[in-house]
């Protein structure tokens, strides 16, 4: 029996013990809390910014110009995220997983509450907004670990042939923080409209430090992998010959620098093929039908609402049905499927028709930010090896979320402002999808790979 079946059933076998089950049980509840309030951070700002950030940081722009002012605050969360993906992916990789998630969530929730003290335009002035740029920069460096950290976390726990499933408690994650930031911007927006721009915004940014300090101390006691654990001796073994290994194959690698990165830049593509349409459906589109086709404010917030409650539905689903038939189909379908959703749905939405607007960004959220990233997960994990697993996902990630997620709803916001039509932004969203479609025609199929392999998989 060969040394990585070893693992695998040493791996498996710990899963069936008591102790082993509570192990895991303790990690995924950490990181299913990490992850929501990550993207609790996420889905509050994005609304903010679509029906709140314009009147209280940019109240002498536009309403488009205000619309981009405050997505283009929001981008700069993702300039840090590469960032925080090398640093903390690094100590994660070398120091373990919990050291690093312990840092992130606490560094993740002092931000996220600070923002709901920031003085308002009215007040300081300029020094809001600049205050606001500040906060999402600290957001974003922990927020770019935590997300592969916890999938990492997962993946390195689960049981091989449930990894799919047990992988996308991640995306239940974020589903949970967008569910959880849309019921309260649900009921802050029953306060009248001074009331509401005065002191109502605050109270969904300062609540969410209760989300941090629960993960907070559910991390505390929460236990290192049983890669990290139980393995810890073997494993810098492994890794320091597979360094040794690797030094000595790269010397006599004559293939380009791409082609010796490809596993990175495909997580790379299929990154943007997720995130692009993700922050598109449930961040811009969200500003776009509030400020620019002045539908009423809570059939957006409602529609985020229904989105999030059937994603704990469709991000396990998917996730079973990438364990049953593979990554790379499920996930190309769902490229597939965003492609061909883009300009239908920008024509229904110019409707304007609360009927027709909420289901169509429920659709939407249900491929782009929910589906596929119930996919996502196993298959980022399985793509590398166990020697710099942590950096290379966090970095690749967050790389395509840059080049993606991070800039889209300020690329929309932008186009709509110089063309002032729904084309070049349907298009954008499409584009975007079709990279993530072209990426799965590279990637391999991982599913049920050893993830104690110190190569990557490409």
């Amino acid at each position: 029996m060969s040394e990585n079946n070893i693992h695998t059933q040493a791996a498996e076998a710990n899963f069936q013990t008591e102790e082993g089950k509570k192990d895991f049980w303790r990690a995924t509840i950490s990181c299913w809390l990490g992850t929501t309030m990550e993207y609790t951070d996420f889905a509050l700002y994005g609304l903010a910014a679509g029906i709140i950030f314009g009147e209280v940081f940019f109240p002498e722009s536009t309403p488009v110009m205000a619309l981009l002012q405050s997505f283009a605050a929001f981008s700069v969360g993702f300039i840090a995220r590469p960032i925080g993906a090398i640093v903390f992916g690094m100590l994660g990789d070398k120091m373990g997983r919990k050291f690093v998630m312990v840092i992130t969530i606490s560094l993740m929730g002092l931000a996220t509450t600070c923002i709901g003290l920031i003085p308002s335009y009215e007040k300081i002035g300029a020094w809001s907004a600049a205050l606001l740029v500040l906060m999402r920069f600290m957001q974003g460096l922990g927020a770019g670990a935590e997300l592969s950290g916890g999938a990492v976390m997962l993946g390195e726990y689960a049981p091989v042939k449930r990894r799919g499933v047990v992988s996308s408690i991640i995306g239940l994650g974020s589903n949970s923080g967008t569910l959880l930031a849309s019921a309260v911007w649900l009921l802050v927006l029953q306060l009248d409209h001074d009331d509401l721009m005065s002191w109502g915004w605050r109270i969904p940014f300062l609540g969410s430090i209760l989300i941090a300090y629960i993960a907070l101390l559910i991390r505390k006691h929460m236990r290192e992998t049983p890669v990290f654990e139980k393995q810890k001796k073997q494993l810098e073994k492994m890794r320091k010959e597979a360094f040794e290994k690797g030094v000595e194959l790269q010397k006599k690698d004559k293939r380009s620098f791409f082609a010796r990165t490809k596993a990175f830049w495909v997580m790379v593509g299929l990154r943007i093929g997720e995130n692009g349409p993700s922050y598109l459906a449930q961040g811009f589109i969200i500003g776009y039908v509030v400020s620019f086709l002045s539908v009423d404010k809570s059939v957006a917030t409602m529609s985020v609402f229904v989105a999030s409650v059937l994603g704990f539905f469709i991000i396990p689903f998917s996730g079973w049905l990438s364990d049953k038939f593979g990554r790379r189909i499920t996930y190309r379908w769902f490229c597939i499927l965003l492609v061909l959703w883009a300009f239908p749905a920008f024509m229904l939405l110019d409707t304007k028709e609360p009927w027709i607007v909420g289901p169509v960004i429920v659709i939407g959220m249900g491929l782009a930010s929910l589906g596929i990233f119930g996919v996502q997960a196993a298959w980022g994990v399985e793509l590398f090896g166990v020697t710099n697993r942590y950096t290379k996902m966090a970095f690749a990630k967050e790389l395509g979320s840059i080049m993606s997620g991070g800039t889209a709803p300020m690329i929309a916001s932008a186009l709509l402002s110089y063309y002032g039509h729904w084309w070049p932004i349907a298009t954008y969203f499409a584009v975007c999808a079709f990279i993530g479609l072209v990426s799965t025609f590279i990637a391999p199929e991982t599913r049920g790979r050893d993830l104690n392999l110190p190569e990557d998989a490409l």
